[in-house]
């Protein structure tokens, strides 16, 4: 798990993200991202009922979901960082392949 420095704390702290960032799309997964200058990195990851109804896989989603983004060595340093989940398929993939997405969609926002 991330520490809690890098994580969002409250739903307003994400309501001020949405406005002013820029989105990136893979194929399981989006990610919002906006510049934070002088501080960390902060994280958060989205999966709606949309996805699954059951709050068991959700919550099974979000935590692969944050381990691969916590084992990741590009994240970049003062931007916060808003994952969305739109398919279910997230929990059954191969972890191998779920951090090769993210690491993707990472390595995008280090180029911008």
């Amino acid at each position: 798990m991330l520490a809690r420095q890098h994580r969002f704390h409250g739903y307003n702290s994400l309501k001020k993200v949405y406005p002013k960032s820029k989105s990136l799309r893979g194929s399981m997964i989006s990610l919002r991202y906006t510049d934070r200058s002088p501080k960390s990195y902060r994280v958060a990851v989205v999966v709606s009922k949309k996805v699954s109804k059951s709050a068991v896989k959700r919550n099974r989603i979000r935590r692969r979901v944050y381990e691969a983004i916590r084992l990741s060595g590009s994240i970049p340093p003062s931007t916060d960082l808003i994952f969305n989940v739109y398919s279910d398929q997230v929990a059954e993939i191969d972890f191998k392949n779920l951090q090769d997405q993210l690491n993707e969609l990472l390595l995008k926002v280090n180029q911008n």
